[in-house]
């Protein structure tokens, strides 16, 4: 099963991604699939201002991991932005151990993740980015953890 949502523009695609941070528990690994310039890191902005992120967030394309304090009544403290874009092999993926930050109150959103999807395994949500002509694009919410989250998602994509 899966869930879409249309966003025409930019700001529409961080107001669906502050929407989507009421989606998320703490443990959540998102992976964010797309081309480059589909949103990601759009989204990304929105889903940190949805957790009370109030740094600056940008693309960890070069750094791979950026690290983000929350603010919210959640029990979300951290929000791990990653980037593997850069990356040369899944044991590189395995070697940033980013199951492994998300185990204390934190979530992470993980930007090409179509590369590092088989280091989590099925119990993930996934959001692929799929841009049309006039430069809007369509979220479509899957994954294993996203049937679980059935009632938010019918919201969020409403």
């Amino acid at each position: 099963m899966s869930w879409r949502r249309y966003c025409a523009t930019s700001n529409a695609t961080i107001a669906a991604g502050v929407e989507f941070a009421h989606v998320l528990s703490s443990g959540d690994i998102v992976l964010l699939t797309g081309t480059l310039g589909a949103g990601k890191t759009t989204f990304t902005k929105g889903v940190a201002t949805g957790l009370g992120v109030s740094d600056a967030v940008t693309s960890p394309t070069f750094i791979m991991v950026r690290e983000h304090r929350c603010a919210n009544d959640r029990g979300i403290a951290t929000l791990h932005h990653c980037d593997v874009y850069r990356v040369g092999t899944l044991d590189e993926v395995i070697d940033l151990a980013l199951g492994e930050l998300v185990e204390d109150a934190a979530v992470a959103l993980v930007e090409w993740g179509e590369l590092a999807s088989s280091v989590f395994g099925r119990a993930v949500l996934t959001i692929t980015f799929d841009v049309d002509d006039e430069d809007g694009r369509t979220l479509v919410v899957a994954g294993d953890l996203a049937s679980s989250r059935g009632p938010l998602l019918d919201r969020w994509a409403s």
